[in-house]
């Protein structure tokens, strides 16, 4: 038997017998809907937001770091989890050695300005999946209110920078005044072969249901998980959306992490010497 999580009963569940050979009903047992939502809280309707933040894994981590960042700070509501077979074929090991299928998660963070955020597990492993976990969000963005989306990604520009820029792009032009004025940089040949996923697709395709949106790409080497780009990403949304968040623990992270950067870059610059010597 398989059960399918019903929308706006928390918890709730119907249970689907199966019968016929036993082979049958292990087929049954296997089985797994696209994609499942599963609301964990009484009325989905009081979680209600205007602003929408992605921060899904991706290059770097830097949006996932900043969306859990803003989930721990500001105590963020579990509202909905999400799984699919797009995720990968894989499953997520817990410190007690209890596995779960990898999900996606929306939380709600209550204030003056309330926030829904997207973080979790995982992107789609697909082209098509992407497009269809995409739709599904955006859904959950119609669901409760939401007018605008930041994604938050990072720019892999394959070596280390010291001074991270924070990239934009948007499906508007005066969206793009914005974020420059917030202290992003606009260049339009960069990224140089777009945004891949979640990040960009959530802009263009929110865009065609009237939902704006901004994306956020710190550079990043690409190589470690990287709290200092996240850390330039987060201050920049922080004045897009008009609410303070403490990056001391991205911060605190960063300054662990500067150690193992330095020694990667002294092995660049070993690199870049020895390539030398084998020149004229």
């Amino acid at each position: 038997m398989h059960r399918v999580c019903c929308p706006y009963t928390t918890g709730a569940s119907t249970t689907i017998l199966s019968t016929g050979s036993v082979w049958q009903i292990q087929e049954a047992d296997a089985y797994m809907d696209p994609v499942t939502i599963t609301y964990l809280v009484d009325n989905p309707a009081e979680y209600a937001a205007t602003i929408m933040i992605e921060g899904l894994p991706g290059v770097g981590h830097v949006g996932k770091l900043v969306a859990d960042h803003i989930v721990d700070e500001l105590d963020g509501v579990l509202v909905a989890e999400i799984i699919s077979h797009h995720f990968p074929p894989q499953v997520m090991i817990d410190r007690e050695g209890i596995v779960h299928l990898p999900k996606n998660q929306l939380y709600y963070v209550p204030g003056d300005q309330p926030l829904l955020i997207l973080t979790g597990d995982c992107q789609s492993v697909s082209p098509e999946g992407h497009y269809i976990m995409t739709g599904h969000y955006l859904d959950l963005a119609v669901e409760f209110g939401v007018t605008r989306i930041y994604t938050l990604g990072g720019y892999g520009i394959g070596h280390l920078v010291e001074a991270p820029r924070v990239l934009c792009a948007a499906d508007q032009t005066d969206l793009i005044t914005l974020a420059v004025e917030a202290g992003c940089v606009f260049s339009p040949d960069e990224p140089p072969g777009g945004i891949i996923g979640a990040a960009g697709l959530l802009i263009a395709l929110g865009s065609l249901r009237g939902i704006g949106g901004i994306a956020l790409l710190g550079e990043t080497s690409g190589y470690l998980v990287d709290p200092i780009s996240a850390r330039g990403v987060i201050t920049i949304l922080s004045k897009l959306i008009g609410r303070d968040f403490d990056p001391a623990r991205l911060q605190e992270t960063a300054e662990e992490l500067e150690g193992a950067l330095q020694k990667l870059k002294e092995s660049e610059e070993d690199k870049e010497r020895d390539d030398l010597s084998y020149i004229g």
